[in-house]
């Protein structure tokens, strides 16, 4: 019998990752799965208390329309195993039928600032490590390796306390190889693009009227554009933008990266479209540190899957000593 893999899904950019590496790994039986979780969790989950992560209802549904559009096999919650390997897309919450694999961890892109969560989580680790969002990332030390973007953030997990044997700088899907995105069909040219955080419905807060004022003043009359994250209350962003950026356009659809190619001008918050700005030689700006920034900046090799897929293909070959 083939070996088999479940790949643990997530946001669309993890979902996507996966699958991207799952195409490098045809020789073996692939199952995939949304996020999941378990005990007291999933109640919280039923009761509908985390749809602001992946694990909750929104996400979960978008990325099972996803599977299925794609025609890949889908076991939730990967109760049809035993699996030989699995791939996730995050380490901070660890579930419980998964604990005893052999599991690959993969970077999904820029982790959370280090704020006074991540220091409790990191004190007292008897705490859940989830507290701390995605700043926890590579925490667990539940996998055999944790395949990242750079050597940058090689370094940068290492400080925070990952063991150095386990990590390995492959690149990351989506953000390996962004000169592709200067080829697209967004009409637009020479602007100046938004990309928001959906930092309010994680319940993190947000000046956001300081933020447009900010963004008004680096456009300095030129044209602004600004693209909604999906997991974003649009309804609320748009009349804020209206009241506060007056003669914007604004997208809640579309390929952030394409629009990113075609800007002058780049402005985030915390996210992972700051790495295609800097990548592609745009003017950016993010609330991280922009010299720390420019270190962490996935490389852009054009083959992380593959290299990925090769750390997964060690694994599942190895022989029992």
């Amino acid at each position: 019998m083939r070996k088999r893999i479940l790949f643990i899904c997530g946001s669309m950019n993890q979902t996507t990752q996966m699958h991207q590496v799952s195409r490098h790994l045809t020789e073996y039986e692939q199952v995939f799965t949304p996020y999941y979780c378990d005990g007291i969790d999933e109640l919280y989950r039923r009761l509908g208390w985390m749809e602001f992560t992946i694990i909750g209802d929104k996400l979960a549904s978008r990325c099972r329309r996803y599977l299925e559009e794609n025609n890949l096999a889908i076991d939730y919650r990967g109760k049809k195993g035993p699996y030989d390997l699995v791939l996730t897309c995050s380490d901070v919450y660890m579930q419980k039928n998964i604990r005893m694999n052999k599991i690959v961890l993969v970077q999904e892109g820029i982790t959370d600032p280090e704020t006074f969560a991540y220091r409790l989580v990191t004190r007292f680790r008897i705490l859940p490590l989830w507290l701390a969002g995605t700043a926890a990332t590579g925490l667990s030390d539940a996998y055999r390796y944790f395949c990242v973007a750079s050597e940058g953030y090689r370094d940068f997990f290492i400080r925070k306390g990952a063991r150095p044997e386990k990590i390995i700088v492959t690149g990351i899907p989506n953000f390996d190889n962004c000169e592709r995105y200067r080829t697209n069909s967004f009409p637009r040219r020479n602007f100046v693009l938004v990309c928001t955080s959906p930092l309010r419905e994680v319940f993190r807060g947000e000046d956001r009227v300081a933020f447009l004022r900010r963004a008004v003043e680096i456009a300095a009359g030129r044209p602004l554009i600004f693209k909604l994250h999906p997991n974003e209350n649009a309804t609320r962003a748009i009349h804020e933008i209206e009241t506060h950026a007056p003669g914007s356009t604004v997208f809640t659809a579309g390929s952030a990266e394409e629009m990113i190619a075609n800007c002058d001008v780049l402005i985030t918050r915390y996210s992972s479209t700051a790495f295609v700005g800097l990548s592609l030689g745009k003017e950016t700006y993010s609330d991280f540190d922009m010299e720390e920034m420019r270190r962490l900046t996935p490389v852009q090799n054009n083959s992380a899957a593959a290299n990925i897929a090769r750390v997964c293909r060690g694994l599942l070959e190895e022989r029992k000593q």
